[in-house]
């Protein structure tokens, strides 16, 4: 009898699995979902969660390669690679790790290397700063004939794991790979995209193509809009491309209604309530002010040394929706103002569903500019790379309010809302 150690973590690893894959639980997971809200109380359950209940059949004699992090877990928070590498049903050949690393031990803007797995004795290939034919020969040497795709996104086109997802894409496109992706929630709802849209002077690793600041669509979703809309334009053809759909979740749910575990997805968002400020907050990046890095608090926390009370004051005088600002002071362990006092605002939204993150950013970047003499544009118009044009400095600098500067981008918000309609998987 085999005693080996796949063999005695398939049986704990898959035993999670056995109610779910009765025929008709199967036959549930196999019916085409449009989001409605099914058995189990409102719970989502994942594309990995349906790829497993089906027994791994979308995978059936594949080599198999996982783009992932430590978002990447079952209900019962076990990471995805540890459950298939255990399971007979699914040959596992390598790991794809992005920004931050596979296992999540890497700061912003860093990674993992490429390594071994000590869990599981897994090649682990590094993605992050990778692209076109440089990925596609990472891919091409890795031996796997599918990219399986799993990393939960916070909904913010600057976060960089959605342009590894179309950096995969590309590469899979390039190399000939099947690419599989496994969906999750949008934690800021799939609500109607928000925000300036990137132009293509502006791309870099943080938008690589045109799509909103605030882009209101699932993983999944995104992948079908890349295919659809990108793929082609930079690998000379689209990727023979899959996706597992959730079923449970709807447009309106923010995160905390779906019952699922939230694993931080980089070490600055620890909480689903850091990604709702974070598609907005995040813009102060782009400025000397402090976005936050470094507290318990990042991207709720705003400041720099001189800023008392009045930019608070100043803030809630707007009476924008679903948020109140409290002045604050704050000493970052680490980034901006490492060690020494910041005063600012702290964010409290009160309503999560009439809270617009976009237009709170730029309302926040203009009444700073107002209240603090010391206010300064990075230097190298970072800012135009988060926003995706240099529209939104040229106008603050030029004395504009925020609803003018959110009046000007949405000629180009409707075009894209118009396209992303057409990619839209749940109600």
């Amino acid at each position: 009898m085999d005693l080996s150690r796949r063999t005695l973590l398939a049986a704990a690893g898959t035993a999670g699995a056995v109610a779910a894959t009765a025929p008709g639980a199967r036959a549930r997971a196999r019916t085409p979902d449009r989001g409605g809200h099914g058995q189990g109380g409102g719970r989502v359950r994942t594309g990995f969660d349906r790829l497993a209940a089906d027994g791994y059949a979308r995978l059936a004699g594949r080599r198999v390669g996982v783009v992932t992090n430590p978002t990447g877990v079952t209900q019962d928070v076990r990471h995805i690679v540890d459950v298939m590498h255990a399971d007979p049903r699914v040959r596992v050949v390598a790991v794809f790790g992005p920004e931050h690393g596979f296992r999540g031990t890497a700061q912003a803007g860093g990674s993992e290397g490429t390594s071994k797995d000590p869990a599981t004795g897994l090649p682990v290939h590094d993605t992050y700063g990778k692209s076109g034919k440089a990925l596609a020969d990472v891919f091409a040497a890795s031996g796997v004939d599918t990219v399986v795709f799993d990393i939960q996104d916070v909904g913010a086109r600057f976060y960089t794991y959605i342009w590894t997802l179309y950096d995969c894409m590309v590469a899979a496109a390039l190399a000939g790979k099947r690419f599989l992706v496994l969906d999750r929630p949008n934690p800021l709802s799939g609500r109607a995209a928000s925000g300036p849209v990137l132009e293509r002077p502006q791309a870099s690793g943080i938008g690589r193509e045109p799509i909103a600041q605030a882009h209101g669509m699932t993983v999944a979703e995104l992948a079908l809009l890349f295919n659809g809309e990108f793929v082609a334009r930079a690998a000379g053809r689209r990727v023979d491309l899959e996706t597992v759909r959730m079923t449970g979740w709807r447009r309106g749910d923010l995160f905390d209604a779906t019952g699922l575990p939230w694993v931080p997805p980089s070490p600055n968002m620890p909480t689903p309530r850091t990604a709702l400020a974070y598609a907005g907050t995040c813009l102060f990046e782009g400025t000397n002010l402090s976005e936050g890095r470094g507290t318990t608090r990042p991207f709720e926390l705003l400041g720099a040394e001189g800023i008392d009370r009045r930019w608070a004051e100043r803030v809630n005088a707007l009476g924008l929706p679903g948020v109140r600002f409290r002045e604050a002071y704050f000493v970052p362990v680490f980034s901006k103002f490492e060690g020494r006092t910041a005063g600012g605002v702290q964010l409290h939204v009160h309503d999560p569903r009439a809270f617009d993150p976009v237009r709170t950013g730029i309302a926040l970047l203009v009444t700073a500019k107002q209240v603090w003499r010391g206010f300064a544009w990075r230097s190298d118009h970072w800012i135009d790379k988060l926003t995706g044009s240099p529209r939104v400095r040229t106008m603050i600098d030029a004395g504009a309010s925020a609803d003018e500067v959110v009046a000007d981008w949405q000629d180009g918000l409707a075009a894209f809302r118009r396209t992303r309609e057409r990619y839209l998987r749940y109600r």
